[in-house]
């Protein structure tokens, strides 16, 4: 499964857009819309945006109950939303900017650019389950999945390691598949591993490298082509600094 258009932002092409006759604004007078995902996520991307030289204070105080926070001197307006929605939001135009896990972004295979990897929020997704299971993996038997993230899964299995397999997309604690005999293997995110640990199980394969990423709307990139560029540009000076 490939991520739609990930690519370095010098690559992104950039032309030229007509709002008509009566719109006679300006990219740089307008606002660049941010959505964040919320928790750790966000808490990370704000301190970075903050090395970069943007902030919003409003967004810091922790008893407001806006939805919408802005920082009008800087036009910048942020959002906090649940992963998963976050490349919803921006392929609909809804934020022209989003932070969210690559993991979510390849899970939901959104028509976003991928910008930017942000160098925070890492762990790994991996095929884990009991050491039983190493035997099934090896010798490409047909096996069940359990996932929150069957599209990686399958991808997975089916593309790069080409073995049959049958897919169980769970919610919550996938790690109870293998344990109740619900799945042969789970394919999950893993940070430490103590929790595979303590319930028997380990990893088996590693899928890929997770960690947060910046994705920008298409349109946008167009349209306000210099703020976001400069955006990105400066983003990336405080993540390699």
């Amino acid at each position: 499964m490939d991520v739609i258009n990930t690519v370095p932002v010098e690559e992104v092409p950039v032309g030229t857009v007509t709002s008509g006759p009566l719109d006679d604004r300006r990219p740089e007078d307008e606002y660049l819309t941010i959505a964040l995902t919320k928790g750790r996520l966000a808490s990370q991307t704000m301190e970075l945006l903050g090395r970069a030289g943007f902030y919003c204070e409003e967004l810091g105080d922790k008893k407001s109950r806006k939805l919408v926070f802005t920082n009008e001197e800087q036009k910048l307006r942020f959002f906090l939303s649940k992963g998963p929605d976050v490349p919803t939001y921006v392929e609909y135009g809804a934020a022209d900017i989003g932070v969210t896990g690559s993991d979510i972004i390849m899970e939901e295979n959104r028509r976003v650019y991928e910008v930017l990897d942000l160098d925070f929020g890492k762990c790994r997704m991996c095929v884990a389950g009991p050491e039983s299971a190493r035997e099934l993996l090896r010798h490409h038997e047909m096996i069940r999945v359990a996932s929150k993230y069957p599209n990686i899964a399958k991808d997975y299995f089916y593309n790069r390691k080409h073995q049959t397999i049958d897919i169980i997309k769970l919610n919550g604690s996938v790690e109870l598949g293998p344990i109740v005999e619900l799945a042969d293997v789970i394919v999950d995110i893993v940070e430490t591993g103590s929790t595979l640990k303590e319930n028997g199980l380990g990893v088996l394969e590693e899928v890929c490298p997770i960690s947060a990423r910046m994705i920008v709307n298409q349109v946008s990139m167009t349209m306000k082509a210099g703020r976001i560029r400069d955006f990105i540009s400066r983003v990336r000076d405080a993540v390699n600094a």
